[in-house]
């Protein structure tokens, strides 16, 4: 754990950097592979499972029998959650539908907007370490109320060739038509290019390892959408001296486990704090399944000490963080100052797992800065707007001088004669 007391404002941009890899590197490598199974379908996505995975897959699809037997391989206390889980992320991203309205911006000139959903997606759950049936409510959701007409999931299998249970009861109960044993970067080369098994897609959704990574955005140039740049997962915590320690240190800890690349970031004007936040994640850390993965993690994790709560606010919104904690007592002041951050839990009750699994938001977050710019997974990301305009005689004769002498002056004679023609029939 490193501790930063004071830095000075030019030293704060090394301090927001994060231990992502450089995936630039990969991409000769990853290409290779895609162009495999753009080439071969199938049999490259069979193929690549065996070299990658270390498991043959007779056939990619998940049968029937499988997604019914799912049910029977879990705990009914699982199956509630998911389901409650499901529910509550349901309410909240149905509450997000648009509704469009006519607007007439001169007489006779009307314009609206129609949403209208994206017929085919792709959704990736990544396996490894940890099967994430979670990402499964958070992206089939949404593109279930979107109203997307083809749902194609793909994930990889474990080493007997079988998909987690929990992943595919998680999928049945989202309302997935298709599930595929396939994962890294060939499940994303045939969700952006279709095989004889996996149907092509028009955008692709889901977190993934440094590959995975790679593949989206070889595949997003041309082949096909991406939901967002990703990388590994973060959290900041904001906390005074109000704060419990121990829930410090959970939140801290929580985030660590995901990966050794995960990282963690304290930001408080309360040095007096940190003696106890140390203690309570030394304590926590023994009694983790994951313990090497999260020390791992913490090498790269950091608590840094500000001056005021300007300068707390300032440096948050140059981290953006994917993740944000406020433990302090005024943390609605706080918040409301917050420009940049995926998503954000307000109060000393509201940890970060809450989003991630069940109280409703998205956590298909925009990591590595991309804060400023991106929006979490949301109901419109599964959405696309078409643009309507009408113009009545009186609307092109009200609105047609404009058009004409705007097209004049960029040379366009063909764009003003359009509008010539018409004015000459009124």
């Amino acid at each position: 754990m490193q501790v930063f007391k004071y830095p000075a404002r030019h030293e704060w941009e090394a301090l927001t950097q994060r231990p992502s890899l450089d995936v630039s590197g990969l991409f000769g490598a990853v290409q290779t592979v895609l162009d495999d199974v753009k080439n071969e379908g199938d049999k490259a996505v069979k193929r690549y499972g065996e070299i990658f995975d270390k498991v043959s897959i007779p056939t990619l699809p998940v049968s029937e029998e499988e997604i019914n037997r799912a049910g029977s391989l879990i705990s009914e206390d699982l199956k509630q959650a998911i389901q409650t889980a499901k529910n509550n992320i349901e309410k909240f991203h149905a509450s997000q539908r648009f509704t469009g309205q006519k607007i007439e911006t001169a007489p006779g000139v009307s314009c609206w907007q129609k949403a209208v959903a994206i017929g085919k997606v792709g959704l990736y759950i990544p396996g490894g370490t940890a099967p994430l049936f979670s990402t499964v409510l958070m992206l089939a959701v949404p593109a279930k109320i979107a109203g997307c007409r083809e749902i194609v999931l793909c994930t990889p299998p474990d080493k007997e060739g079988n998909v987690p249970p929990a992943i595919l009861f998680a999928a049945r109960t989202a309302g997935v038509g298709k599930i595929f044993k396939a994962g890294g970067i060939q499940a994303i080369g045939a969700m952006a290019y279709g095989t004889e098994s996996i149907p092509k897609v028009y955008k692709i959704f889901g977190p993934g390892n440094q590959y995975v990574t790679a593949a989206k955005q070889l595949t997003g140039l041309k082949d096909v959408a991406i939901d967002m740049p990703a990388g590994p997962s973060e959290v900041a915590i904001i906390a005074d001296e109000t704060a419990n320690p121990d829930f410090i240190a959970a939140d801290f800890l929580s985030q660590a486990e995901h990966g050794t690349d995960s990282q963690s970031i304290l930001v408080t004007t309360e040095a007096s704090i940190i003696d106890g936040v140390m203690q309570a994640i030394e304590k926590q850390l023994t009694e983790l399944s994951r313990q090497e993965i999260t020390a791992k993690s913490l090498e790269h994790s950091r608590i840094i000490v500000l001056k005021d709560r300007q300068e707390i606010i300032d440096f948050t919104n140059l981290y953006a963080p994917e993740h944000l904690i406020i433990q302090t007592k005024d943390y609605n002041e706080i918040a409301g100052q917050i420009e940049n951050a995926g998503s954000v839990f307000l109060g000393h009750y509201t940890p970060e797992s809450a989003g991630d699994y069940a109280s409703g938001t998205n956590h298909t977050l925009p990591t590595n800065g991309y804060a400023k710019a991106y929006s979490g997974v949301n109901l419109d990301s599964f959405m696309k707007k078409i643009t309507f305009q009408e113009l009545t005689p009186e609307g092109i004769r009200v609105l047609g001088e404009t058009i004409r002498v705007m097209a004049a002056n960029e040379q366009l004679d063909a764009h003003r004669n359009a509008v010539t023609i018409r004015l000459e029939t009124i």
